[in-house]
């Protein structure tokens, strides 16, 4: 699986892109933004968006019967591998969608699933606090670069999980 990849400056919600992406035909992308204006979380809570940080979501065609639910399984496993490995650090998962770093948000992933044209699509989309990170009430936040002191850029993140995700995801993708 091959992933085009889209790039812009300021948008609403990379999620919200990608579903315009689909409508328009595309099969298959990632869309990411420098910034995100409404970026959302699970359940319609606001995803807190910091310039600075990663945003982005991947989309792609797939089976009728395929569970969201095991998706988001193995998306959080490839993100959590990606950073454990590339910051030298340890990572969990809150269930199911959550990757915290001494016990604090670091990463956020969305999954939503469309039907267009009698296609189920898939879009994953993903937040990663790389410099900042918000300040939620009741909910401890943090950022890469604070707990590790590790600063790597987002173009060479994004094309490491660029390439896990066009390695790992094609089980689940349909061709045409």
């Amino acid at each position: 699986m091959k992933l085009k990849k889209f790039s812009y400056k300021k948008v609403n919600s990379t999620n919200d892109l990608a579903i315009q992406k689909i409508k328009k035909g595309f099969i298959q992308g990632l869309v990411v933004a420098e910034e995100q204006k409404k970026g959302r979380g699970q359940y319609g809570k606001k995803w807190l968006s910091q310039k600075g940080n990663l945003f982005l979501s991947i989309f792609f065609k797939i089976k009728k019967k395929t569970t969201i639910k095991k998706i988001t399984s193995i998306n959080c496993k490839i993100i959590k591998k990606i950073l454990s490995k590339l910051f030298k650090t340890k990572l969990s998962i809150k269930f199911p969608n959550d990757l915290l770093i001494n016990k604090k948000k670091v990463c956020g992933i969305l999954q939503e699933t469309i039907i267009n044209n009698d296609n189920k699509f898939i879009i994953i989309g993903v937040g990663i606090n790389l410099s900042k990170n918000p300040i939620i009430i009741n909910y401890p936040t943090t950022n890469l670069l604070k707990e590790t002191s590790i600063k790597i850029s987002r173009i060479k993140l994004l094309k490491i999980i660029k390439y896990n995700f066009e390695k790992k995801l094609k089980k689940f993708a349909l061709k045409d």
